[in-house]
């Protein structure tokens, strides 16, 4: 989880420099933006996955009391994801890449990636299996994220096989598919850190196993099947595949934030306050979820698709899920951690510098969402002559972008700060570096 949010803060700092070079082109030549986009959208990405593993690997075993089937695959694990993260990097900043959208590194390195989540799998399953009572939806989730990203990471990698590679529309829709998909894959794994932290904070089980929780499961799977394909709208395919991947985004977010917000209105004020920093960002990534909803609602229809497809809009709804959503939860579950593990007064000394960065880095959000939907709409419907006098009709609302996102790096960066040194002194006062057995 530490990781995590060293790879979010220097993720972060990366997209705020590709934002200005959007603005100057001059700025930084030399770091050229095909470096900057890569090491931001990867370190990100990166981050994700790592909160929310580190996470399942801490709650396993110290409070659903399974003991991990091997405590030395979590730490061998944690240190070829920091390796290989380290190559990917060093490969970014000397210019060598060779992948594909998310993953631009040379797919060389991803033989690692493929062997973490081997020794994840294998772990996560057969620490599971204790539970011989029937699993919350949590555990289905996590499982489901493990095992799909272990599928469409593979089905990324088609354009290896020259089949693929050599048919333009063929690698396009395979690339498209194959990483939608992939987003589906952390997404259960977030959203199942969701549903673990509203379970417990409230103390009561029931959300983990109503009607509910399961019928959002089983959406967000045949979202994650199928909900890219609203980004294929432009490229041949068989119709069916659209229409429902349609009907499936209009329904699971819109599940997912009633859980919540359900959730929100039956805790007592004790509940609240004893878990104030978690409840908070589940609460933010509740709001943004209904935010990209009415977004999503947008650019899945057809006809606006072709519209917003391709402009900052799309950027829009991707930042919004991002770090409107994921990440929010992310930290929710960090905090959590914290709070559960120090006494109070070791995490009430930091409640208002955590309570600042927590409004700048939302405020900052909401206006950096905008500016992106205001300069999509720019481009939209911009009929003029060159792409250089379309981004100077637009450039109002890139500086606006700019300049929130400056802030909202320092938003996150006050709540990283405190996220990072608070778990260091988890691990400090357990004298441990690596999840234990129960």
């Amino acid at each position: 989880m530490r990781l995590g949010m060293l790879a979010l803060a220097a993720g972060m700092f990366f997209g705020v420099i590709g934002g200005f070079q959007f603005l100057f082109p001059e700025f930084l030549q030399e770091f050229l933006f095909t470096k900057t986009r890569p090491l931001h959208v990867s370190l990100v990405i990166s981050s994700i996955f790592l909160i929310a593993i580190g996470g399942i690997y801490f709650y396993l075993p110290r409070q659903c009391r399974l003991p991990l089937f091997s405590v030395k695959a979590v730490s061998l694990h944690f240190w070829i994801f920091l390796v290989t993260g380290l190559a990917i990097i060093a490969c970014y900043l000397s210019g060598q890449f060779g992948g594909r959208e998310y993953f631009e590194f040379p797919p060389i390195l991803s033989l690692p990636i493929f062997l973490t989540w081997i020794l994840f799998g294998v772990n996560y399953f057969n620490t599971v299996r204790q539970d011989t009572e029937s699993w919350p939806v949590y555990y289905w989730m996590w499982g489901t994220g493990i095992v799909f990203f272990f599928i469409t990471y593979t089905e990324a990698h088609l354009y290896l096989i020259p089949y693929f590679r050599e048919n333009m529309v063929r690698e396009i829709m395979v690339q498209w598919k194959s990483y939608g998909a992939l987003t589906g894959s952390w997404n259960m794994l977030v959203y199942g850190t969701a549903l673990y932290l509203a379970t417990k904070i409230s103390g009561c089980d029931k959300y983990a196993r109503s009607k509910l929780a399961f019928g959002l499961y089983f959406l967000g799977l045949f979202n994650l099947m199928f909900g890219w394909a609203h980004h294929t709208y432009l490229v041949p395919s068989d119709p069916w595949i659209r229409s429902f991947a349609y009907f499936v985004s209009m329904t699971e977010l819109f599940i997912f934030g009633k859980i919540i917000w359900d959730w929100r209105s039956s805790l007592e004020d004790w509940q609240k306050n004893r878990h104030c920093n978690a409840y908070r960002f589940l609460i933010a990534a509740d709001i943004w979820v209904f935010v990209n909803l009415g977004l999503a609602l947008i650019i899945s229809v057809p006809a606006f698709n072709l519209f917003t497809h391709g402009t900052h809009i799309t950027v829009a709804h991707a930042m919004g899920s991002t770090i409107g959503i994921n990440m929010m939860i992310l930290l929710a579950s960090v905090f959590y951690v914290i709070r559960e593990e120090l006494p109070n007064e070791v995490h009430a000394r930091c409640s208002k510098q955590l309570r600042s960065g927590y409004l700048l880095a939302n405020l900052s959000l909401a206006v950096f969402f905008v500016a992106l939907i205001l300069a999509g709409i720019g481009k939209g419907n911009y009929d003029g002559g060159s792409f250089q006098e379309m981004m100077l009709a637009i450039r109002p609302f890139l500086v606006a972008f700019t300049v929130s996102g400056v802030t909202m790096m320092i938003g996150f960066w006050i709540i990283l700060w405190h996220g990072f040194r608070l778990m260091g002194k988890i691990m400090e006062s357990d004298g441990i570096a690596e999840p234990l057995p129960a």
